[in-house]
C-alpha cells in the first residue's frame, strides 16, 4: 500500500552548503553499534492465484535477498553513508551467522566484536514480499542466554575497543544480549571519552538507562515502559516521554510517532516535534534503526537536539520509500532535506 503525505515547511533550514559540511563532519566519526544480530531474508515473487488448500496467496519465487538486520542494520545505515561502524554481538555456529558475518565484512563493518556462541542460533527474519506488499513474515529464533563468562568477553572487548569511538549506540530487541552489567561498562567507558550514547530500548527488559545520551523508543515502547497502553492521544504521550526524561535524567528522549513524525523531550524545553517527510510510504522496515543512525550520527558531528532529529527524520523519510530494510546515500539525504525547505531558504 502506498501512504501520501503532505509537506512541512520546517522552522530549522539546512542550505546545500551546510549539508555537505555536514556530511563531511559525519563520515569522519567512528560510532559502536552493539546489541541484537539479526539475519534479514527477503523472498521476493509473483502472486497469481490463491491456494486450493487454504485461503492463501500462492507465491511464485523470483528472488531472495539477504541484509544485516537489527543491531547490523543500524550500522549498515552508518557504514552505507560512509561513517566508521564497528559492530559488536552475538551470532550462531551456524549458516545464517557465516552469512551475516559475510554480509557485514562487505559492508566495511569492523567486527572485532562478533562472538559466535554455538548454543545459539542465529536470528533469522523471513518477508515474503509479492505485489510490493509483505505477505507473511517468518521468525527464526531462541533466547539467548548469556552467561559470566561471555558477558566478561563483551566487557572486555569494550574496555579495549570503545574509547576508539565516537559514539555508541545500543540495540536492544530483547533477545537477550543486553544486559545491566554489559549496559554500566558501557556508560563507565564513555563518561570518561564524553562519548555520545544512544539507546533503542525493549520494554520487556527492565534496564536502567541512566548515563545515555539519548533513549529512543517507538510510541507503544514509551507508553509499555511508562506502564500504560499505547495512546495516540498526544498530552499521555507528552506526560510520559516527560516521565522517561525524568526516570533515566537524560539530555535527550526521542519517541518515534509512525506517521505522525517523532518528539524530542529535553529538560526545560518545550517538545520539538517534526511531522513524518515521507511523501510515499513503500515499507516501514529498519525505520527506527535509520533515525537511531542518523540522530546519533548528527549529534557526534555537532548539531543540537532538534537539529539532529530533522536530520533523523529526512533520512527515515528516505528509508521509508524504499522496499525491504534499505539505506541511503548522502545525495538522497541532500535531496530529501532540500526539497523540503521553503523557496529562497536553500543556497
Amino acid at each position: 500500500m502506498v501512504a501520501t503525505c503532505g509537506v512541512f515547511m520546517p522552522d530549522i533550514y539546512f542550505s546545500a552548503k551546510q549539508l555537505k559540511s555536514l556530511i563531511q563532519k559525519m563520515q569522519k566519526l567512528r560510532i559502536l553499534v552493539l546489541g541484537d544480530l539479526m539475519l534479514d531474508e527477503f523472498v521476493w515473487g509473483k502472486v497469481s492465484r490463491i491456494s486450493p488448500e487454504a485461503p492463501v496467496p500462492i507465491v511464485h519465487v523470483t528472488q531472495e535477498t539477504l541484509f544485516p538486520g537489527g543491531a547490523a542494520n543500524v550500522a549498515r545505515n552508518l557504514a552505507d553513508f560512509g561513517i566508521g561502524v564497528g559492530i559488536c554481538g552475538v551470532l550462531g555456529r551456524d549458516p545464517a551467522g557465516d552469512r551475516l558475518t559475510r554480509l557485514m565484512k562487505k559492508a566495511r563493518m569492523d567486527t572485532k566484536g562478533l562472538y559466535v556462541n554455538k548454543k545459539f542460533s542465529t536470528i533469522v527474519k523471513t518477508r515474503i514480499i509479492a505485489r510490493q506488499q509483505q505477505v507473511v513474515r517468518v521468525d527464526r529464533e531462541t533466547p539467548l542466554r548469556f552467561g559470566p563468562a561471555e558477558v566478561e568477553k563483551v566487557k572486555s572487548y569494550l574496555r579495549r575497543e570503545q574509547p576508539k569511538y565516537d559514539a555508541v549506540i545500543v540495540e536492544d530487541y530483547g533477545k537477550g544480549f543486553l544486559t545491566q552489567e554489559i549496559y554500566d561498562e558501557v556508560v563507565r567507558i564513555g563518561s570518561r571519552k564524553k562519548q555520545i550514547i544512544a539507546v533503542d530500548p525493549n520494554p520487556n527488559n527492565h534496564l536502567n538507562f541512566t548515563g545515555a545520551t539519548v533513549v529512543k523508543p517507538n510510541r507503544s515502547e514509551a507508553c509499555a515502559l511508562c506502564g500504560t497502553k499505547d495512546t495516540e492521544d498526544e498530552e499521555q504521550v507528552d506526560r510520559g516521554g516527560r516521565q522517561l526524561l525524568e526516570r533515566w535524567k537524560l539530555p535527550y528522549l526521542l519517541v518515534t510517532m509512525g506517521e505522525h513524525g517523532m518528539k524530542l523531550y529535553q529538560p526545560g524545553r518545550s517538545a520539538h516535534h517534526t511531522p513524518t517527510r515521507a511523501r510515499e510510504v513503500f515499507d516501514v522496515s529498519g525505520a527506527g534503526d535509520t533515525v537511531i543512525s542518523f540522530f546519533t550520527a548528527a549529534l557526534a558531528a555537532g548539531l543540537s537536539g532538534n537539529e539532529a532529529s530533522e536530520i533523523a527524520n529526512h533520512a527515515a523519510g528516505v528509508v521509508v520509500s524504499k522496499l525491504g530494510t534499505a539505506t541511503l546515500q548522502p545525495a538522497e539525504l541532500i535531496q530529501g532535506v532540500l526539497q523540503d525547505e521553503k523557496p529562497g531558504c536553500v543556497s
